[in-house]
C-alpha cells in the first residue's frame, strides 16, 4: 500500500471526491484526470482493493475518516434506498448547494457493487444522473467527469477560452486591399462583370469583416488571388 495514507490536513481545495473500495487503479487514474480539468484535487480512496495508489491520492480505512471536515456529503447511486437521503439530480441541487460555503464532498461506490447502504445513509443527497432508463450504467471515471463539470459550472465554471488570434488581427486597410484584389481577380476570371457588380462585392465585405480576418489569413487569401490572376494570364 502507498505511504500517502489519509492525514487530517485542510486542502484548499474545498470540494472532495471520495472513492470506497475501488477495484481498479486504471479508473483511480481516470479519476483524477477528470478531477483535474475541472480544477479539483482532492481526492481521497477509502480501503482501495489494489496497491499500487495514485501518487497524491490520500487513503482512508473508511467513509467516516475520509469526510473529516466535510460539512456536505453526496453520494452517488442509481437505485434509490428505502431510508437514504433525498434523490436529486445534480444540476438541480448545485444550484442551491453552490456558494453557501459549504465544504462538499462526492462520494462514488465501487465499480461492481456500488455504494452500501451504511455509507448512502451518512450522505445528505443521493445523486442521480439523468440518463436514459433502458442503460443506465455509467463507467466510475464518467460519472466523475460528469459531476466534477456540473460542480464547476454550479460554481462558476471557467468560460471558454478566448479565440487565439496571435494579436495580428488585420487592419481595416489591409481588409480593403483584400476587397479591392478579389475585385480585379473575379473581373479577370469572369466571374464578376463589372458592369453589373449587383451585390457582390459589399457581400463579400460583410464576409470578410464577420471572419475577422488575421494578418496571416488576408495574405493567404491574397495569394490565392494571385494564382488565379497568373491562371488567367
Amino acid at each position: 500500500m502507498s505511504n500517502t495514507h489519509f492525514s487530517r490536513r485542510m486542502p484548499s481545495d474545498p470540494t472532495r471526491f471520495i472513492l470506497v473500495g475501488t477495484s481498479h487503479a486504471g479508473n483511480v487514474g481516470a479519476t483524477a484526470r477528470a478531477m483535474k480539468v475541472m480544477g479539483f484535487s482532492d481526492l481521497v480512496l477509502v480501503a482501495p482493493r489494489f496497491a499500487d495508489v495514485l501518487a497524491g491520492a490520500r487513503v482512508a480505512a473508511d467513509l467516516g475518516e475520509a469526510l473529516d471536515g466535510i460539512t456536505y456529503v453526496c453520494a452517488t447511486a442509481m437505485t434509490p434506498r428505502d431510508f437514504g437521503p433525498p434523490n436529486r439530480a445534480p444540476r438541480e441541487l448545485f444550484a442551491t448547494l453552490a456558494g453557501g460555503g459549504q465544504r462538499v464532498a462526492f462520494v462514488f461506490g465501487s465499480e461492481r457493487f456500488g455504494l452500501a447502504n451504511d455509507d448512502v445513509y451518512a450522505c445528505h443527497a443521493c445523486l442521480t444522473i439523468p440518463t436514459d432508463p433502458a442503460y443506465g450504467s455509467l463507467n466510475l471515471a464518467q460519472a466523475v467527469q460528469l459531476i466534477a463539470s456540473e460542480w464547476r459550472q454550479a460554481l462558476g465554471g471557467f468560460g471558454a477560452p478566448a479565440r487565439d488570434l496571435d494579436g495580428r488581427l488585420a487592419d481595416a486597410v489591409a481588409v480593403r486591399g483584400l476587397i479591392a484584389h478579389w475585385q480585379a481577380s473575379l473581373e479577370t476570371l469572369g466571374f464578376l462583370d463589372p458592369a453589373a457588380p449587383k451585390k457582390l462585392m459589399a457581400r463579400l465585405q460583410r464576409l470578410a469583416n464577420r471572419a475577422e480576418l488575421s494578418t496571416e489569413e488576408v495574405h493567404i487569401l491574397r495569394g490565392i488571388a494571385r494564382a488565379v490572376d497568373e491562371r488567367c494570364r
